[in-house]
């Protein structure tokens, strides 16, 4: 049996992030094979209703850590309570997202702990003595290594949003709870998250959001990203790009889908003049429905899209956006 695994739960604004159980199901999987608990960390300002969602997703135990100066992300105050928690409960992987929190968060904590990083995980199996391997692309996505320890000892992974399925929630576990208390002075913190800014552009976070509506090449200029943005807008979804048009300067790398950009799994994915890479496909395959517009039948997209549209996206977006709006007013 192995000693287990303990989770970083991140939170925003006081609600549990979803990358956050995704770790938790994917401990959850690597304990039913190999035995062991779920320990779950949960850091924040009256976050506690927050635990028994925790219980319900896999966690067998929830350490709590609630102050005020914990609202807001501090990589001191926060590696200090995770490594306090790890050292006495000595567990043989710490998980948490790629998140821009995790990818902070995690190496720091490995330092402390004297342990082996491997980050943005799109791939994980523990083998014997709780000694996890890890799969990760390197080499802008074109290929896959795999990292592991030479010797049993604890190991911090960081993985990728929307790669790991939720582990099926169970509303008949009950938590257990322990409070925690931070071992630092968390008036004297030597860094602290003064302000939270909202991202400029899209009103829905790329990783979180049901729908996407994405642009690529097809697009042709950066100005006709308007059509993608307003059918977007109709949607009330949120606007992604193709490494194509990224790499052609239209949008920032923030908006990137595909397999060194972000990874989605929205309910419904978009996807406008884009050919389908399998960099890009591997950063959207996992969406419930896709639907591809695209001039070329042959299109790679259409293979794994749920319904495809072949025709000129300059005449087609424009008739969706309306067909949205007015379906919209009609309620």
């Amino acid at each position: 049996m192995m000693p287990g695994i303990l989770v970083f739960v991140e939170q925003r604004d006081g609600k549990v992030k979803r990358v956050g159980l995704e770790a938790l199901g994917a401990a959850r999987r690597l304990i039913q094979k190999a035995g062991g608990e779920v320990g779950a960390v949960l850091i924040g300002d009256r976050i506690a209703s927050e635990a028994k969602g925790l219980a319900a997703g896999g966690a067998d135990k929830v350490y709590l850590a609630e102050a005020p100066e914990l609202r807001l992300y501090s990589s001191e105050g926060y590696a200090s309570i995770l490594a306090d928690v790890a050292k006495r409960i000595q567990p043989s992987l710490i998980l948490m997202g790629a998140t821009a929190m995790g990818k902070d968060l995690g190496p720091k904590l490995a330092a402390k702990l004297k342990g082996p990083f491997m980050g943005d995980c799109i791939g994980l199996e523990v083998g014997e003595g709780g000694v996890a391997t890890a799969t990760r692309p390197i080499y802008a996505g074109k290929l896959l290594s795999k990292l592991t320890s030479r010797q049993p000892t604890l190991q911090v992974a960081t993985l990728r949003p929307n790669v790991f399925p939720v582990h099926p929630p169970d509303p008949a576990r009950e938590p257990v709870i322990e409070r925690v208390a931070p071992s630092v002075d968390l008036a004297k913190l030597g860094d602290k998250v003064k302000e939270v800014v909202a991202t400029v552009g899209s009103k829905v976070e790329l990783t979180e959001a049901r729908i996407i509506v994405s642009g690529g090449r097809g697009l042709k200029a950066p100005e006709n990203f308007k059509l993608v943005e307003e059918l977007a807008e109709a949607l009330g979804a949120a606007v992604g790009a193709s490494r194509a048009a990224v790499d052609a300067g239209w949008k920032p790398h923030a908006y990137q889908v595909g397999l060194t950009g972000k990874t989605v799994s929205p309910v419904l994915y978009v996807a406008c003049g884009i050919s389908g890479a399998i960099q890009h496909q591997a950063g959207m395959s996992s969406s419930k429905y896709i639907v591809a517009i695209n001039k070329d039948p042959n299109a790679p997209i259409f293979k794994i899209a749920t319904y495809g549209i072949v025709g000129d996206i300059f005449e087609i977006l424009p008739l969706l956006t309306e067909a949205v709006k007015k379906m919209t007013a009609e309620g």
